[in-house]
């Protein structure tokens, strides 16, 4: 973030720093959907499309780690392991909640019984990490683990659950127990629906829709849910998507993450003291829309991938250097 600000001058450097970001993730909003193109080109078209995310595209810096996490999971469709482990690693330097894709990724290789696969891709995506944080934690020690220290100790937060509940008046004690609590049991869920499955589609079909779910669990048990999450959610959702149908309860979530983009400004607006903010209890219905739409999408994966009976697939390869060339798919 820094280094892009020495790319342009101007008089005005937030005017200067913004134009250059907004160019960049520009770019970066391209080369994803591209990607999820490339990983499943039937229902790619949904991401670029979706008012919400469209909405979110400059609100902080998550496509750099979106991008990248796309690209992991297109060398992961493709069993090349170790640039999929890199590039996973560098998405989850850039914005540390992608760890959750690690759950997949174990679950998957895991029951494969590739033990030294999956060894490896922990060791290549922990080394990346490493490369990219060490650096930062040894020398400025305090100023890296703000952001750790920040998550453990904040409050339910805009956009969470937590937060709704709390403005509906109803008390919690110990949040992050109960936030983990809820992500834990989810994720059990989770694991017990792959086993459920398993033997019944691809494996990148399994992997997809794992990913999606893990990361929607966790933005959902988490104590604060930031608009732009909707950038990993809607992707992972589309790579996730095998049957046509699917598509209307993929509306009908996109249009709860609208409403709750209308609200979150609305309510913002409302500690400004605009005439036109909408009231605590509003917002937090608004946030139960959102949540209630995605946990309906998210049914209705888990219900198609239930429906897939004794169907067996196989699974595309193709070498990296295919990428632009292959429109293979999982």
């Amino acid at each position: 973030m820094w280094a892009t600000g020495l790319l342009i001058k101007d008089t005005n450097g937030y005017r200067a720093y913004f134009d250059l970001n907004a160019l960049l993730i520009a770019l970066l909003f391209i080369a994803a959907a591209v990607i999820a193109w490339r990983i499943r080109p039937e229902f790619a078209y949904l991401f670029p499309v979706a008012p919400a995310v469209i909405g979110s595209l400059y609100i902080n810096w998550d496509l750099w780690a979106v991008a990248s996490a796309l690209l992991a999971m297109y060398f992961f469709q493709r069993e090349k392991w170790d640039f999929s482990a890199l590039l996973l690693g560098v998405s989850i330097a850039i914005k540390f909640f992608p760890i959750v894709l690690l759950f997949g990724v174990a679950l998957i290789l895991g029951y494969s019984r590739k033990t030294k696969t999956l060894t490896r891709y922990l060791a290549i995506t922990s080394a990346t990490w490493l490369t990219f944080n060490l650096p930062v934690a040894l020398t400025n020690g305090e100023g890296w683990w703000r952001f750790f220290k920040l998550n453990i100790e904040r409050g339910n937060d805009l956009g969470s659950l937590w937060y709704a509940i709390s403005l509906l008046g109803i008390t919690q004690g110990g949040l992050n127990s109960l936030s983990i609590v809820l992500f834990i049991v989810a994720i059990i869920g989770i694991g017990y629906f792959f086993f459920s499955v398993a033997n019944t589609r691809s494996t990148f079909e399994n992997f997809a829709t794992i990913a999606f779910l893990s990361v929607a669990v966790f933005v959902t048990a988490s104590k604060v849910y930031s608009p732009q999450y909707i950038l990993w959610l809607t992707p992972l959702a589309v790579i996730a998507m095998t049957k046509r149908e699917e598509r209307n309860a993929f509306w009908i979530w996109q249009a709860g993450e609208a409403l709750y983009h209308f609200a979150i400004w609305q309510y913002l607006a409302s500690y400004s003291g605009a005439k036109f903010g909408l009231p605590e209890k509003v917002y937090a219905i608004f946030i139960i829309i959102r949540i209630a739409t995605l946990v309906w999408f998210a049914s209705t994966l888990i219900q198609t991938a239930r429906q897939a009976g004794g169907r067996r697939v196989g699974n595309t390869q193709a070498e990296p250097a295919g990428f632009l060339a292959d429109s293979g798919r999982g």
